[in-house]
């Protein structure tokens, strides 16, 4: 599996909104400054998560987008593949019949994908969430949180 930036860049944007006061709606540009993401990209994702049903906008003055329901109930297999995202092992690829060798490592590589598969479902953004609670607890810290 390789994780693309846009990968990388949808976790951190739901993960900084899951440490909002009260999940409430935070604007593209502060998401983006205190992320270290370009706004413009950041907007992109952000429109396809909430297509996704990840996130809701919300209009106004204090608007902005907010994650759709808890972090409890959002995998991190939800938020990659929202961005189009795939951790498909070698697509259309088919052992060949003559070596066991082929075989073999087909299989492994299907079980490997099925564990990381299992494991990103797995894994909520609450999971993420006290992750970055606690290394800001450790660090002394509790605002300007980064990923």
């Amino acid at each position: 599996m390789k994780l693309t930036t846009r990968g990388h860049y949808s976790v951190k944007a739901l993960l900084d909104l899951s440490l909002q006061p009260d999940y409430g709606p935070a604007s593209v540009r502060a998401i983006a400054a205190r992320q270290d993401i370009p706004a413009p990209y950041l907007e992109k994702l952000l429109i396809q998560l909430r297509q996704a049903n990840l996130l809701v906008s919300v209009r106004g003055a204090q608007g902005g987008y907010q994650l759709a329901r808890s972090p409890a109930q959002i995998s991190l297999a939800q938020i990659l593949e929202a961005v189009g995202e795939t951790i498909e092992p070698l697509p259309r690829h088919q052992p060949s019949s003559t070596q066991v060798e082929d075989w073999v490592t087909f299989t492994i590589w299907n079980r490997l994908h099925h564990k990381l598969k299992d494991a990103l479902h797995s894994i909520s953004l609450e999971d993420l969430y006290y992750d970055a609670r606690s290394r800001q607890a450790s660090k002394g810290t509790t605002s300007s949180f980064i990923v």
